[in-house]
């Protein structure tokens, strides 16, 4: 058996207590039930419950994921930001529908989000930028992001300028640097149990501008 074998057989997940979740006693929608997690997650241990998978639709009509930071959810949405001009930039500007994926080992939670992502204002991303830090704001002055890179060399020089500009000019603006909404037409959260009876709990938006709820299988 090789290491990698060994090492996958030999792991176990959610070694700790779970929390207990009665979908019944959820909120009618689902918002302040994510943040209610969020908050949860994050006294609970969980690393960096802010992160979440973003999955989009390339033009070959193939998916696309990667991980990217939740910059705020409200009743718009869920936000997120990056360069018009990346591949999931150029990916939602040509199909706006989108995924996220939001995983809490610590507490064996799941929330999985599906609907259209719109863009927001010029003055929006800018302040999303802004409200970073200065490391954030060097790496959306280098730009380029996704496009093929000749050297480590080459990065290395573009981003020692970046960050020589966004110390001397702490207000600098990145053109391309757009904020993203995510407005979820369907949204679940899953509780992991450990004898496997995990509570799947979905939403569904109504027509009506409500919401739905339904139990189903884990």
């Amino acid at each position: 058996m090789s290491d990698f074998d060994e090492t996958l057989r030999s792991l176990r997940v959610w070694d700790t207590e779970l929390p207990a979740f009665d979908p019944d006693s959820a909120p009618g929608e689902p918002l302040p039930l994510f943040r209610a997690w969020f908050v949860a997650a994050a006294e609970a241990g969980q690393v960096e419950p802010h992160t979440m998978s973003l999955a989009t639709v390339g033009a070959d009509g193939r998916p696309d994921v990667r991980t990217v930071m939740l910059h705020g959810a409200d009743g718009r949405g869920w936000h997120f930001a990056t360069h018009a001009t990346s591949a999931k930039g150029r990916q939602l500007a040509a199909d706006p529908h989108a995924a996220l994926h939001f995983y809490w080992p610590a507490q064996g939670r799941q929330v999985r989000l599906r609907g259209r992502v719109s863009s927001g204002t010029p003055e929006e991303a800018y302040a999303d930028l802004h409200a970073r830090s200065t490391g954030a704001l060097a790496a959306a002055l280098v730009g380029r992001q996704s496009e093929v890179l000749g050297s480590l060399d080459e990065l290395a020089r573009a981003s020692a300028a970046a960050w020589r500009r966004a110390e001397a000019e702490p207000d600098a603006d990145a053109d391309t640097w757009t904020l993203y909404v995510l407005e979820p037409d369907e949204a679940e959260f899953f509780q992991g149990d450990a004898r496997r009876r995990h509570v799947r709990l979905r939403y569904r938006a109504t027509a009506g501008g409500g919401w739905e709820r339904d139990l189903l299988w884990p």
